[in-house]
């Protein structure tokens, strides 16, 4: 056998080899596995591992300890700092996955119940009217190229905050036929115009052909408060305009504590509903600085109880939620917050921000009895699994009110303004 020829079958044996070890189960497997995973300082995370498979860590650490045996490898977050596992297999490497271990974090759950008052940039058009004139019906708002969702921000130069702003300037303006000088905000963009308000024949004043609002009020469910910030998240989705249907731009708000009156039950096609009402006193117990396709934040001015879970609990990232048994903080009768049983269908441990994290499912008799499943109004209700906080539910899906969405509760602090990232680390020497 010459030399060449033995070479030739060394190199399709080692060929051979790499191919079913690509193949294999196990090398499968930790191709999946994430290339970082991210810790809170004393939580732990395990994997299980074929008997060919060892790993260890580029350099000795406080903050990481990894332990290995024939079936799994498990790290500890033992102290905020960062390292490098590998992976191999048979000794050949097969991946690289950075640890990072964040320092401990926990928030307060919600689930009570609260009213919401949102005041607008300016003031928000939400529809045209025809003005009857003796020349005929016509809007001067919608002459003047205004659309709905605009936000009328300035006439004259002078900023417009409220509604009993605008009208003293109509008046002015009818009785001189002067034009207002009109400053709009349109998604994003700034946009000027003249309008001339026209007489109506029947009353005898100058309008502007256009249905204005300069407030917005609800209810929802608070998720989460930051005990050492004050600040909170709620509602785990934006409010939208009800006639606009576009997100309220928030000059300021607040938010008050709020009483279930009833409830209408949901069904197939026809989402169900939480009937609230503002607490008698509308004390004030937070502001609103933030609508967000995540919720609303802002900071309390005062810690509240759900009765359930009042002290702190650590928070769970996306790629730590798992698929299975969860549940849900939330009231269906007066101010008192329950415990209820949801499934985790579906989840997805995302990169980036985004509002549907996970696919959720109503599983508790008596919730399902009294609501039918996920009903509006319970938006921002807490998802607790294994003692963490994992997200809040944000929709129902219509054709199926036992199930909807939730976001993930990482998303929703990014928004609150708390980065657990930016957090000092000891790199590994």
């Amino acid at each position: 056998m010459t030399l060449n020829v033995f070479r030739k079958i060394i190199g399709g044996i080692l060929l051979v080899s790499l191919i079913a070890i690509g193949f294999s189960k196990p090398f499968q497997e930790y191709l999946h596995i994430p290339n970082t995973i991210t810790l809170f300082e004393g939580q732990h995370f395990e994997m299980t591992k074929a008997k060919l498979v060892s790993a260890e860590l580029s350099s000795m650490s406080e903050s990481i300890a990894l332990k290995e045996d024939i079936h799994s490898v498990s790290l500890e977050g033992n102290k905020h700092g960062e390292n490098e596992m590998f992976l191999e297999l048979a000794g050949f490497p097969i991946k690289k996955v950075d640890v990072n271990v964040l320092k401990d974090f926990k928030v307060i759950p919600g689930g009570q119940s609260i009213g919401v008052k949102l005041n607008t940039i300016g003031v928000l058009v939400v529809g045209h009217h025809q003005i009857d004139t003796l020349d005929g019906k016509a809007s001067p708002g919608e002459i003047a190229g205004i659309k709905i969702g605009d936000i009328i921000t300035e006439i004259n130069g002078k900023k417009i905050e409220k509604m009993s702003d605008v009208a003293p300037f109509v008046q002015e303006a009818g009785n001189t036929s002067t034009p207002l000088k009109i400053m709009l905000n349109r998604e994003n963009e700034k946009i000027s115009t003249e309008l001339t308000p026209m007489k109506d024949k029947a009353e005898g004043s100058y309008k502007l052909g256009l249905y204005i609002r300069d407030s917005a009020a609800g209810i929802g469910t608070m998720t989460f408060y930051h005990p050492e910030s004050r600040k909170y998240g709620a509602l785990g989705h934006v409010i939208s305009d009800m006639d606009t249907k576009k997100a309220i731009v928030v000059d300021d708000g607040q938010i008050v504590r709020s009483t279930v009156t009833s409830i209408e039950k949901g069904s197939n096609g026809n989402p169900g509903e939480k009937l609230a009402r503002f607490s008698p006193d509308k004390e004030v117990i937070g502001n609103i600085v933030k609508n967000s396709p995540f919720g609303i934040f802002g900071k309390l001015n005062q810690d509240v109880k759900n009765g359930v879970f009042d002290k702190p609990m650590p928070i769970a990232l996306s790629h730590q939620v798992k698929e299975g048994p969860a549940q849900i903080l939330t009231v269906v009768d007066n101010d008192e917050v329950n415990l209820f049983d949801i499934e985790i269908v579906s989840t997805i441990p995302q990169k980036f921000p985004a509002t549907k994290g996970m696919v959720i499912k109503v599983t508790d008799p008596k919730l399902l009895a009294k609501t039918g499943g996920i009903v509006q109004g319970m938006s921002g209700s807490p998802i607790i699994q294994n003692d963490k906080v994992i997200g809040a539910v944000t929709h129902v899906f219509v054709n199926d009110p036992t199930s909807g969405y939730g976001v993930h509760i990482e998303w929703m602090l990014h928004e609150a303004g708390i980065n657990i990232y930016e957090q000092p680390r000891e790199k590994a020497s």
